[in-house]
C-alpha cells in the first residue's frame, strides 16, 4: 500500500531522531553561505573538502552566541540532526558554536572592534581633552576593589583640592556592562564630575569583558565628560580604552592622569617666580643703563653745543639760499636774452621800420592806397608820410 511523501518523510525524521547518535554531536567545519534571518535565525551550510550539511541555529541559541559567525570561518558546533518534512532534507540544529583554533572571546573582541572603528567611535576628532584642575573626579569601578584603593591614595595625596565621587558598580558578570553604562550616563545628567576614571584590576579576558561591550562602548563614546579608561594591566586593551579619551595602563596611572601633582605645581610656580625676579632685575639694570647716557655732567657744555649746532644749521641755510638764488639769477638772464632776440625792437635797429595806418598795421601793399596817410615807425622815432604812387610786384608761381 502505497504512502505519501509527507508519511515518508515523517517516518524517516522519526528513525533519525530515535537514534541516539545523532541527538547530539559536535561537528567541525568551515562556514558558507551564512545569513542572518530578520526572525534572529542563522541558516548556513557546514562543509569541509569533501561534503557539506545545511544546517540552522534558532534566535535562542543564536543570541547565546560570543561571536556573529562569518563565512570562512572555522567553528566547532554541537547540535542534532533531524529532518526538515518540508523539504525532505536532513540538516543540523545548532545549538552552542566555538571558533576552531583561537577563542570565541577574541572573534568577539575583533568583529566589534572593527565594526566600531568603521563607525567612528574611536576616532581622535571626538575625544576630549581632560581638565587640568578637576574639582570632581568620579570613579565608576567595583567599591570593594584593589583598584578603588589606589585611585582614592594617589589623587588624594597629589591633588587634594579635588572631590572623589564613586559610582559602584560590578565590573564583571552577568549585568555588568549595564550598570556601568548606566553609571556613565548617570553622572552626565547630573553634571556630577569633572572627568571620569573607569575601569577595573587585572584579570582574564572572561573577567575583563565587561569592558568589551558594545553598550559600554556607546556610553563612553556619548559621555560630555571625559573618560579615562583603566582596565586591567598595561598589556591588557579592551574596547573602552578605544573608545575613551584617554586610556591608562592600570587605574593607579588613571588616577595621576586625572589629578595633577601639587608638589609638582609648587615647583613649577617658584620656577615662574624666578624668572620673573630675573626679568625685573634685567630691566631695571637696562633702564640704568639708558639713564646714566643722559647724565649732564657741565650744563656750560651742552649749551655751548647746542649754539654750535644752531650756527652750522643757519650757515647751511644760508648757503643753501645763495646757491638757489645764484641759480635762478642765470636761468633769468637767459630767458632774458632769448626775449631780446625776438623783440621787435631788435629788429628795427637793422633798418627795419612798422608802417601804420588808422586802422592798425600794414602788413600787405594791398592795405593802402595813393594819397593816404601812413605813418612810419622807427626804433628810434616815427615819420608822418603820404602815398604818391603804388606799385605791385608779381611773383611766378
Amino acid at each position: 500500500m502505497p504512502i505519501t511523501v509527507s508519511q515518508l518523510n515523517n517516518y524517516i525524521k522519526t528513525l533519525i531522531e530515535s537514534d541516539d547518535n545523532l541527538s547530539f554531536v559536535s561537528v567541525r567545519g568551515e562556514i558558507s553561505n551564512f545569513k542572518l534571518h530578520s526572525s534572529g535565525h542563522c541558516y548556513l551550510t557546514l562543509k569541509d573538502e569533501n561534503s557539506l550539511i545545511r544546517a540552522v541555529i534558532f534566535k535562542s541559541y543564536a543570541s547565546r552566541l560570543k561571536f556573529m559567525p562569518e563565512n570562512g570561518m572555522k567553528v566547532i558546533v554541537s547540535g542534532k540532526i533531524s529532518l526538515y518534512e518540508r523539504d525532505g532534507q536532513y540538516q543540523l540544529y545548532i545549538s552552542s558554536m566555538q571558533t576552531d583554533g583561537i577563542g570565541d572571546l577574541h572573534v568577539a573582541y575583533e568583529q566589534l572592534k572593527k565594526k566600531l572603528q568603521e563607525e567612528g567611535i574611536f576616532d581622535i576628532s571626538h575625544k576630549k581633552s581632560i581638565p587640568s584642575f578637576p574639582k570632581t573626579v568620579g570613579v565608576i569601578t567595583s567599591p570593594t576593589g584593589a583598584a578603588i584603593k589606589d585611585i582614592i591614595n594617589i589623587i588624594s595625596r597629589r591633588f587634594p583640592l579635588a572631590e572623589i565621587l564613586i559610582c559602584p558598580v560590578l565590573v564583571q558578570g552577568e549585568g555588568s556592562s549595564l550598570q556601568i553604562a548606566n553609571a556613565i550616563k548617570y553622572m552626565n545628567d547630573n553634571k556630577a564630575a569633572d572627568v571620569l576614571i573607569i575601569g577595573r584590576g587585572g584579570g582574564s579576558i572572561e573577567d575583563l569583558w565587561s569592558f568589551n561591550e558594545e553598550i559600554v562602548a556607546y556610553a563612553i563614546y556619548n559621555s560630555d565628560i571625559p573618560v579615562i579608561s583603566a582596565v586591567g594591566h598595561e598589556t591588557d586593551f579592551t574596547i573602552s580604552d578605544f573608545a575613551a579619551d584617554l586610556r591608562a595602563p592600570t587605574p593607579s596611572a588613571a588616577a595621576e592622569l586625572a589629578a595633577p601633582s601639587t608638589i609638582d605645581l609648587k615647583s613649577k610656580l617658584l620656577e615662574y617666580y624666578k624668572r620673573m625676579i630675573n626679568s625685573i632685575n634685567r630691566n631695571i639694570d637696562y633702564s640704568r643703563t639708558v639713564i646714566s647716557g643722559f647724565t649732564l655732567k657741565n650744563p656750560i657744555d651742552l649749551i655751548n653745543q647746542n649754539r654750535l649746532r644752531t650756527d652750522n644749521a643757519q650757515q647751511s641755510v644760508l648757503n643753501s639760499a645763495v646757491n638757489i638764488i645764484s641759480e635762478k639769477a642765470k636761468q633769468l638772464a637767459v630767458a632774458s636774452a632769448s626775449l631780446d632776440a625776438l623783440s621787435p625792437l631788435k629788429v628795427m635797429t637793422r633798418g627795419f621800420a612798422v608802417v601804420q595806418n588808422k586802422d592798425g598795421l600794414i602788413k600787405s601793399v594791398n592795405d593802402t592806397f595813393e594819397n593816404d596817410d601812413i605813418l612810419l615807425r622807427f626804433f628810434d622815432g616815427k615819420a608822418q608820410c603820404t602815398v604818391n604812387k603804388i606799385s605791385k610786384e608779381h611773383k611766378n608761381g
